[in-house]
């Protein structure tokens, strides 16, 4: 009612109509995920997961480009055409791999794979952006521009490009295959268990770190114990480039910027009494300045060099490159307004503090403007409170058809 008492009409009543159908929707997108949880899939290896996608995008009317990415091809696009006039076309992505973890949940839909399961979301993020291009295809006469629709493998990692060695993530093997030309914002969505299911957070400017990881290998020359003069201890110089980079970050990083490096794994020897010939380090280090991941990789090649030259050994390193997730101030506040519209005014707020988490999103935003958000997921009367990465991880699906229609707000606001 208005002051008045006459009855307030909606401003946008075709928006009312769409949110009332994506209810409708709810036992739907829930089943999508329950049958992506069930059946996960890693990195590239997603064909299951991709064929189901473009199948139900298909049966929904959306053109349907499959086998996307220069590299891999293990992605989906689905475009929407609007018949409301032209507008922007604005790209929405969701990853579709899970994680090699062993799940520890006693659900119906349990991962049937060992070893594996979606605990990091990327079923949810499925799932909701399936629910958001069914219900956006059945309203498109509402719709003005086009909305680009990304199901992307390998979010959660990277592998050699079979064509040219380098080490790709999918978002990477999908943009380097064109699918940001002609886009003019993009947009994701990520689970997060820290906030309830009915709540939404995003930064206002960084948002997540540039993750990169490295793999340094020292070569030396075997021998015994008791000549150690007639060898080069490989060891030796893991120890030493260790000690060296623990100088790197404590002395030659910005101390007033957020900066880690931490190794994961060392591995070395073949015996007691032999001096090893060959060792192997891998780690990640995490940044938010592009000039600090440059000092970083370039400190790590320049200490891994001198290391070896030192003892008179080799080195070879690899490196992944990692990028910042960096929003735009205007997007953020479509996805701020957009969320408030779906949750409430107290229930979308800007987050103070950038996570060192990486994510490669980053890759679309660092060509594009947009916004990276996280969706709540959590419940604790429900007992759901482990964090993403863990065997126990799951989801209050309630949040679900939240997501959905925050995709819908998010898009229908763009003209």
């Amino acid at each position: 009612m208005t002051t008045d008492g006459k009855i307030a009409v909606s401003r946008n009543p075709g928006i009312a109509e769409i949110q009332d159908y994506t209810g409708q929707l709810a036992e739907e997108i829930i089943s999508i995920r329950r049958d992506l949880h069930t059946h996960p899939e890693l990195l590239y290896d997603v064909a299951r997961t991709s064929g189901k996608v473009a199948g139900l995008l298909e049966e929904w009317g959306i053109s349907v480009r499959r086998n996307v990415g220069r590299h891999f091809g293990m992605g989906v696009t689905g475009s929407l055409q609007g018949l409301a006039g032209s507008g922007p076309v604005i790209l929405l992505r969701a990853d579709m791999d899970a994680l090699p973890i062993g799940e520890q949940n006693e659900l119906p839909y349990k991962s049937v794979k060992p070893g594996v399961m979606h605990a990091c979301g990327h079923d949810a993020h499925t799932a909701m952006l399936l629910g958001a291009a069914k219900a956006l295809a059945a309203f498109r006469e509402q719709l003005a521009g086009t909305v680009l629709f990304v199901f992307q493998p390998a979010e959660e990692g990277a592998a050699r490009s079979p064509t040219d060695g380098r080490l790709l993530s999918g978002g990477r093997d999908m943009i380097e295959d064109g699918i940001l030309e002609g886009v003019d914002y993009a947009y994701a969505l990520h689970v997060m268990p820290e906030l309830p299911a009915g709540q939404l957070g995003v930064h206002p400017h960084y948002a997540m770190a540039a993750s990169s990881h490295f793999k340094v290998e020292f070569q030396g020359t075997a021998g015994h114990h008791s000549a150690p003069h007639k060898a080069v201890d490989a060891i030796q110089m893991a120890a030493q480039f260790i000690a060296g980079i623990n100088g790197l970050m404590a002395n030659q990083t910005d101390s007033q910027e957020a900066a880690v490096l931490a190794f994961g794994t060392v591995n070395a020897g073949t015996a007691v009494n032999v001096i090893a010939e060959r060792s192997e380090l891998t780690g990640t280090f995490r940044a938010f300045s592009k000039t600090t991941v440059t000092a970083i990789t370039e400190g790590l090649r320049r200490y891994a060099s001198a290391t070896a030259e030192a003892y008179g050994g080799k080195y070879r390193m690899e490196l992944r490159e990692g990028i910042t997730v960096v929003n735009d101030g205007e997007a953020v506040q479509r996805m701020l307004r957009a969320a408030r519209e779906v949750l409430g005014e107290d229930q979308a707020v800007l987050l103070d503090q950038p996570s060192l988490a990486g994510e490669d999103f980053g890759w679309y935003l660092d060509r594009v403007p947009g916004a990276f958000a996280f969706i709540g997921c959590g419940n604790v009367e429900k007992g759901i409170t482990h964090a993403i990465h863990q065997p126990q991880f799951t989801i209050d699906e309630d949040m679900l058809v939240h997501g959905v229609r925050i995709w819908i707000r998010l898009v229908m606001q763009h003209k």
